[in-house]
This record gives structure tokens, sequence and C-alpha cells, in this order.
């Protein structure tokens, strides 16, 4: 028999009942039935319960081990009693007698319980991640990753995409996030960049002639921690195509999301492709964000012409100052007690607002605060507009065009939850298309990129040429799911002349544009084909299949809010010798001594 285990702890069966058999695992929990110990079992593919009785030998060596500990143990698989099934256990249907038991590891005291759901606190969990992986649900999720990634790379092959790995040290990066810089030994005040993603790589490799690349890349920022983005690193599905349109891009990629996603899905509906076109700008106004969760049936509509001129001069007044106003229908609300109402008003003012104002539909008539500011010419307008039935209420938000988008945004996601409108058991995919190639800061007027600077505008040197600037959009794209961005991407501006106008319109020299991005337009003088991609997040692929709310619980080992892993203790400090040998010195920001009483 071998050394440590004839099966795995998630392996045995009623058919196996009567073998002689060796388990090694944890201890996941220990039952002293006072004759009879019950010892749990697992490893990475199961539990088994096993039984030790007082009258074996290796009874106090069971009656010793704590939980945690690494056991090896020999014994019978036996049927267990109808009345003692456990149906929640793969291997419920048997128990293993013991007759030997060797301890390979103790464990000290646990600082958390890897057998209980109860919460530790994140520094707890971090610190001793390699116990918290142990816990069934964050294990799976390790798991699900792995498999996840190996079927979105069997994906991309079966496409017809090559894999290529690209350089982890590199020059710095116009991606936009802080690069993380590595000193040069052997270049004495030079630094070397990891990548905040292989962008410029992958453009030269369609540049060197490989039609379609892919890989699962490792991708480097320094930035703060969200719920969906995690400090410093993480991977992304890179991808990159030659001769195609942005149609194309999307015929690739969607097969593959999609197929994930049913692959994963466990038993929710997923978009089938192709998947809806949504332009960034009819997003902004029917979800107030470039993120919309199409889970959600409620659509917000432009109403300002209806207030403008209107007795309610609060939005009328806002109206004819620029401002719009934005209704925010609430399907069969009406009859919702006044508590609804107030919650979301206390709601809007928590966010510094006056309130939303609503008006209700219930028995022919309009009922709420604004509804007397309206004639019924209007009134009639707004149900029309709005899409509103008998039963239906409707909420407003009124300011500037981008306030009022974010804030309806934010009240019809509320509104959606407080309904419970928002469906499930669903994956909902769209597309985000033309995107505004520029944009104009509100205080300054100057005008700046607003998204990608390499994408290539639609209507290419001449829109540049004849087209307001802010009025030209680009080959631009996002995929969303679930209200959730999965991915930026891009029709790639290939043609040298094309990217220094667009550069001179937000104010660069073509000297600048040279000296920033040489590498680049280097390899476009030499012939660059038409090419595209985009980079869809693995983290939050895996994030959003698992319905985990945190991209920490689909990380092996993430990094906590201050971007520091407290079990290797990284970042730490480095001796002087090793700075010296790097050319570095430290000075840490001057901090001074606290007062005096």
């Amino acid at each position: 028999m071998h050394s440590y285990r004839s099966h795995t702890c998630g392996q045995l069966r009623k058919k196996d009942a009567g073998q002689t058999v060796r388990l090694s695992g944890w201890v996941h929990r220990k039952r002293d039935h006072g004759n009879l110990l019950f010892i749990d079992i697992r490893d990475h593919y199961g539990i088994t319960q096993c039984v030790v009785s007082t009258d074996t030998p290796s009874f106090k060596i069971a009656e010793s081990v704590r939980n945690e500990s690494v056991i090896r143990l020999d014994g019978i698989v036996v049927e267990r009693a109808v009345d003692t099934v456990n149906p929640r256990m793969d291997t419920g249907e048997i128990e293993i007698q013991v007759s030997d038991i060797e301890i390979l590891s103790t464990a000290e005291t646990l600082p958390l319980q890897v057998n209980s759901d109860s919460d530790f606190p994140e520094e707890t969990r971090l610190r001793y991640r390699f116990l918290d992986l142990r816990k069934e649900k964050l294990h799976q999720n390790i798991i699900l990753r792995s498999q996840v990634i190996t079927s979105l790379r069997r994906r991309m092959i079966e496409q017809g995409f090559l894999e290529f790995q690209t350089p982890i040290l590199t020059a710095s990066s116009p991606e936009g996030a802080r690069d993380f810089l590595v000193p040069s030994r052997l270049n004495p005040g030079s630094f070397y960049a990891l990548p905040q993603a292989p962008q410029m790589f992958k453009q030269l490799l369609m540049v060197a002639g490989f039609d379609r690349y892919f890989q699962i890349a490792p991708c480097f920022r320094d930035e703060d921690a969200r719920a969906d983005r995690s400090p410093g690193e993480f991977y992304q599905l890179d991808f990159e195509m030659s001769f195609v349109t942005q149609e194309d891009v999307f015929a690739a990629i969607e097969p593959v999301l999609y197929g994930v996603f049913e692959e994963f899905a466990g038993g929710k509906s997923v978009t089938p492709y192709p998947f809806p076109r949504i332009s960034y700008e009819e997003s902004m106004l029917k979800y107030g964000n470039d993120k919309p969760d199409l889970r959600n049936p409620i659509e917000i509509v432009d109403v300002s012409e209806i207030f403008l001129g209107s007795d309610f001069a609060v939005f009328s007044n806002i109206v004819s100052e620029g401002g719009v106003v934005r209704a925010i229908p609430a399907p069969n609300s009406a009859a919702q007690p006044r508590s609804f109402f107030e919650k979301l008003n206390d709601w809007a003012r928590g966010m510094g607002l006056p309130g939303l104002g609503y008006i209700t539909f219930t028995e022919g008539t309009a009922k709420g605060p604004i509804a007397k500011f309206l004639t019924e010419e209007r009134l009639e307008k707004l149900r029309a507009v709005a899409n509103l039935k008998e039963g239906d209420s409707v909420f407003f938000v009124s300011d500037k065009p981008k306030i009022a988008a974010k804030v309806a945004g934010l009240a019809r996601t509320r509104i959606g939850q407080d309904l419970k409108i928002i469906e499930n058991n669903a994956f909902k995919f769209c597309w985000i298309v033309d995107f505004p190639m520029y944009e104009q800061d509100e205080e300054t007027g100057k005008i700046d990129f607003s998204h990608n600077p390499f994408s290539m505008p639609q209507g290419g040197m001449e829109a540049l040429l004849t087209q307001d600037p802010l009025t030209i959009k680009a080959f631009q794209y996002d995929i969303v799911c679930n209200g959730i961005e999965l991915s930026s991407g891009a029709i790639r501006n290939h043609l040298p002349e094309v990217m220094y106008k667009a550069f001179e319109i937000v104010g660069y020299t073509k000297e600048d544009v040279e000296k920033r991005f040489g590498g680049l337009l280097s390899a476009f003088k030499f012939g660059a084909p038409p090419h595209g991609g985009s980079a869809p997040g693995v983290d939050r692929i895996v994030m959003v299949l698992a319905d985990e709310p945190n991209i920490r619980e689909v990380i092996a080992f993430p990094m906590n809010q201050q971007a520091q892993d407290l079990m290797m203790g990284a970042p730490s400090i480095v001796d002087k010798e090793r700075l010296k040998e790097l050319c570095l010195e430290v000075r840490l920001p001057f901090k001074p001594a606290p007062a005096v009483n």
C-alpha cells in the first residue's frame, strides 16, 4: 500500500465497502461519543467520516490530535446505517472503521476556525491565508479560477489564437496608472517598470506579422484597492487581432465568454451572442453609467422638456440654465407604503440631494409632491415618454447632465433593489460602444482624451480635421456583465499621421509624441496592419461567476487595502548594502515631532 493513501478523502463510496484503505489529510472535526470517537478527515478532494473505537490501540492518539493536524489512518470501509447516512457529503453513505493512526504534522492553536463559517477580521484572514484557503467556499473559488483559466485558454486556441509571453521587465507605460518601478543594478539610476498591460508588445506582435495573439497576462498597477479591483497586480485574458474591424473582435471573443459563462453558470441563464450593442450616450441616458446592469428592467428617460416652463420652478429653472431632468420609473410601486418613498428620500438626502421628487399613478389620477405642478397635458406626455402604467410611480433627479446621470443611475439601482425586480439567476452581457474620443474639462475648458488615446477615431483623419473634437467618436468598446466592466478594448490607431493629429488636438507636439511613444511609432512607420483587441479581466470573470462581492475572494494570495502582503511581510525594508549596490538612497517623508504641552 502507498505510504500515505490508497484513496482520496472524497473518493470512497458504498461499492467500496469491505476494502482496507489508507487515507491522509487534515482533521476537519472531532466528535466524542463516549466509547466512539468520530473524526472527519479532509483533503483537497473531500471529507470522509472515520470512527475510532475505545478498544483500538490508536484511540489515545485520536483523542489527543488537534483540529487541522495532518494524519494518516488505516481502516475498513463500512456502510453507514440508513438513519446515519449524510446526503450532504459525497462520501456520506460510508465511514472508515479505523485500525491505525499516525500523526504526520501537529497543528498549534488555530487563529481562525477552518470548519466554521464564522467571520474573522480581514487582517487575520490575510495573515493566515493558507488556513483561510482550507475553508470550503474559498477553496472552491480558487479551483473555479483554475478551471476558468483552463477553459479560456482552450477556447482561445480553438478560435485560432496563439499564446505568447511578453516581457515583465519593461519601460514605463502610458496606460495612465502609476507604474511599479524596478531599479537596474547594471544601469545605475535607471529603472524598469512592471507592465500595466502588455499593450505595446501585443501591438508590436501584430506589426511583426502574427495574426492572432493571446495570453493570460499578469498586469501591475500601483493604484488603490476597490471591491472589484485588487491593489498591485491582476490577470487578464489579453488578446489582439490583425486585419479586423470592431465587429470582427466582437465575433471572436463573444463565443469564448459565452462558453465560459455557460460552462460555469450553475444553472443561470447567459445572454446568447451576439451580445447587445449600446452606445455610450444611450447607456448614460438609460442607465446613468457606462456599466449597465441589464438584469434591472428600469430605464431612465429624459423629461427635461416636460418640466421646461412648468409651474414647478425648481426643475424649470434648472432646465432653462442648461440642466436636465431625469425620470426613473418604479413599476408597480404606487401601492407601496409611505415608508418606501420616505426611505428613498432619506437615501437621496444622505447623498447631499434635497430628496427625490416623485409622482404616483393610481386610480386614474396622479399624486405626489410634484403632480400638482404639472398640467394634465404634461402628465400625459410624462406617461407616454416614461412608459408608465396604472400603478406605477416615477422619481425625478434634476441637475447638470453628468451629475443627473450619475444620481439617476444610483437611484435606478436602489429602486430596483428595493422593489426586488433585479433578476438574480442570469448573466446579462452587453457591449458599450461609440465612446467619445475627447472630453472637455468643465473648469479649464481644456480638451483631453476621454478614454484610450491610442484608439482609431471614427472617420479617421477626416474627422480629426473637420469635426468639433467633442463630436468625434472612437472605435473603443467595453464589455459589461451584470453591471461589472469585464474589459475595455479598441481598434488601434495604426497610422502615424493620424496619431500625430489626434495628440495635437490635446496639445502634444509631434516631438512630444515621438519622445513618449517612439518605439510604437517607429514600428508603425515600417508597415502596420489595422488591428484591435481587448483584455477581459480574469479576476473579475471569476468574481462574477462565483457571485462574490469582493475580488479578494477569488485570488489565492491577495494584498490588503494598503497593498500589503501580511503573510509574507511585503513590502519590506531593504538593507543599506543592497540599496548601495543599486545606487539608491531612501528618504522617508518628513514627520514633524509631536508638540510638547
